[in-house]
């Protein structure tokens, strides 16, 4: 295929993907920014002026970016497993590996309008926050190379789950068991500095705690991980999933097993 030609695939499968989920918005993106709502009222209104200060921070001001990049990660992941699912139930996925459309350029179709997704609802949960604090930004490089990396990994992520599921229950294994505890315990509600060995270092095999912190740190300044080894993380998720995904199409496992 020419570069028009490939050019033209990917905007199909890209345009697609944002129709989908703008169609539906009130049950896309309206949801997680109630969800967050909820999370200020309750952890920042209320809890908040009891807990004081951490981190340097006033409480709510502190969660704010950990609540944003959890949207971010639920939002990236739950919408290509969702989608890419949904054609693979209905098999018009095969019509697309069978025609010439390389695998990379479906993959990237497919992530884009994830990672759409997942910033369009980080900006919604952003733009609620102001409504409870004010946010400082320390580095703006830093919040947007963040914040995209981690869209782009989790939407890889769940295409890894899109591809292995076999019903409809299989989608919800991962989100439920894995991805939901790992966020809880990424250091979204509290500084990890704050626990007793040997839960500071278990925290620490977290990945969801490096991407909140570094984020973190584009706001606030502070983080309980180091930038470096946080970047390092998450290029490392990135380049590896991205691979991974890549073969898995390419080869069709999942699809035309």
């Amino acid at each position: 295929m020419n570069t028009s030609a490939l050019w033209v695939a990917f905007y199909t499968i890209f345009s697609k993907e944002i129709r989908r989920f703008m169609r539906i918005w009130g049950q896309t993106l309206l949801p997680p920014a109630i969800t967050m709502v909820l999370y200020f009222i309750v952890f920042g209104s209320l809890i908040g002026p009891r807990i004081g200060r951490m981190g340097g921070a006033d409480y709510i001001t502190f969660i704010v970016p950990g609540l944003i990049m959890m949207s971010v990660i639920t939002n990236s992941y739950n919408n290509v497993v969702s989608s890419f699912f949904g054609n693979k139930f209905q098999r018009s996925i095969q019509e697309m590996l069978v025609s010439p459309t390389p695998s990379w350029v479906i993959l990237a179709g497919y992530v884009c309008g994830s990672v759409t997704r997942g910033l369009l609802v980080g900006i919604l949960v952003t733009m609620v926050s102001l409504t409870f604090t004010s946010l400082p930004i320390h580095s703006i490089v830093t919040l947007a190379l963040v914040v995209l990396i981690t869209a782009i990994v989790f939407s890889l992520a769940g295409m890894i789950n899109a591809l292995f599921a076999k019903n409809f229950d299989h989608i919800s294994i991962v989100p439920t068991f894995v991805l939901t505890p790992l966020t809880y315990l990424g250091g979204v509600f509290y500084s990890v500095d704050l626990l007793a060995e040997p839960w500071q270092s278990l925290s620490r095999l977290n990945p969801i705690l490096y991407m909140v912190n570094a984020f973190r740190y584009g706001f606030l300044g502070i983080s309980d991980v180091r930038l470096e080894v946080a970047f390092a993380m998450l290029a490392a998720f990135m380049v590896g999933l991205s691979l991974l995904c890549y073969w898995l199409l390419y080869t069709g496992k999942g699809i035309r097993e």
